[in-house]
């Protein structure tokens, strides 16, 4: 009501230069807001907004579909002329060869696999989760939860049960990349560059496909599966790699965790132990605003879950059919043994810090980001990338949400 006595009074002078004289003042302080927001979020804005529209060829972008499973997540649909293209980098032969990881120290560890049972139990001493989702279908059941820890970023824990299966059939298939590049979406290039025979210990690379604003991001994953009975702990982390030199597209996530708990869990049909039980565990830091990226996953959960069945049903029926494995999967069933109760009572609790990449160069920090960077950046944002409404009503929402200026406009 006061901004609008203040414009009755402005328009009631007497001329038509003093009104227009006191519109510009009114008005003065607003603009240099808007400017200075405009400026400073230029001035911030990161590499990865930086889009050369002159050179980004007109081709269409799909949809973020899937982030941790793998994670998935932001499903925009955006105009055609914002797609960054960029073949994966490619790998000698002499590093994409399988070398024995026994000569040095392993990149999974028992440490690794203490900190997954701990999340199993929740005993890890995280804060705790907050129940996202739950949603089913005739061949499966999906809960989700999240948490915020007060470092790093966000943590997902889910829960799936998949009817008709059994533990080693989804192992092997979240391990085979090769059947992976056929259902993910997301996955456009995966190689094997280290393999040890022995404990069945890899090291992969991976590059997978981010939406709009967003370049590749390279993955390099460690991983190793522990078998406690017909469990089985499945561990993928991120891992540094000398071996592959770092290169500004695809950017690389050195802050990744994406593990799974897979054991047989009681059918809703009937009461047997015909279904299979997935819990997974998965956070990582992609280099985009926490915020945003919560903001995508909220959105796109569900959508990336569900194609994750037919993509485990194909693959059973490939397994049927007496084809030959993929090498993922043959490196699937190298398991070491377990007995999880000893291990549980030869070591204590491990913490976040222990799986961290152990040379990462962009150790994470909590991105308590000013309210006017968040409003400066957005408007930046929004009107480098995106001449409709769509983008910019989600970017500028994440943005209202997050520097909570929603209750006073």
């Amino acid at each position: 009501m006061g901004l609008v006595a203040a414009l009755l009074e402005i328009l009631q002078r007497p001329t038509f230069g003093e009104v227009i004289l006191e519109l510009g003042m009114f008005m003065a302080p607003i603009w240099i807001a808007v400017l200075v927001g405009v400026l400073v979020g230029w001035s911030w804005k990161p590499k990865w907004a930086n889009l050369a529209i002159d050179s980004v060829p007109t081709t269409h972008v799909p949809a973020l579909q899937n982030l941790s499973f793998g994670f998935s997540t932001l499903k925009l649909q955006v105009p055609s002329w914002i797609k960054e293209t960029h073949s994966p980098p490619s790998i000698s032969s002499s590093t994409s060869s399988s070398l024995q990881l026994e000569a040095k120290k392993s990149v999974v560890t028992d440490a690794d696999l203490r900190y997954l049972d701990g999340l199993v139990e929740e005993q890890d001493g995280g804060p705790a989760w907050i129940q996202m989702m739950d949603r089913s279908t005739p061949n499966m059941s999906y809960q989700a939860w999240r948490r915020d820890p007060e470092t790093g970023p966000p943590q997902y824990r889910s829960r799936t049960v998949y009817e008709d299966a059994t533990p080693e059939m989804l192992r092997d298939f979240f391990w085979d990349d090769e059947f992976r590049l056929k259902w993910d979406d997301m996955l456009i290039h995966a190689e094997t560059l280290e393999e040890c025979p022995t404990t069945g210990t890899m090291v992969v690379q991976w590059v997978r496909k981010f939406p709009f604003f967003c370049s590749d991001r390279e993955y390099i994953i460690g991983r190793r599966i522990w078998e406690s009975g017909r469990t089985y702990y499945c561990i993928t982390k991120g891992v540094p790699c000398s071996s592959v030199p770092r290169r500004n597209k695809p950017r690389r996530v050195d802050l990744y965790y994406s593990s799974w708990f897979i054991r047989a869990a009681e059918s809703k049909r009937d009461g047997r132990m015909t279904a299979c039980e997935v819990l997974l565990f998965h956070y990582e830091d992609m280099g985009i605003p926490w915020e945003i990226a919560k903001l995508g996953v909220r959105q796109g959960m569900w959508g990336a879950v569900r194609k994750i069945d037919p993509g485990l049903r194909a693959y059973q029926k490939h397994r049927a059919s007496g084809d030959p494995i993929s090498r993922c999967a043959f490196m699937a069933q190298v398991n070491t043994k377990v007995d999880i109760e000893n291990l549980r009572s030869m070591g204590s609790e491990t913490n976040l810090s222990e799986i961290e990449p152990e040379d990462s160069p962009e150790k994470p920090a909590r991105r308590n980001i000013p309210r006017f960077l968040v409003v400066g950046g957005a408007i930046a944002l929004a009107c480098s990338l995106d001449r409709g409404l769509l983008t910019k009503a989600v970017i500028f929402g994440v943005a209202r949400r997050f520097a909570g200026i929603g209750k006073r406009l």
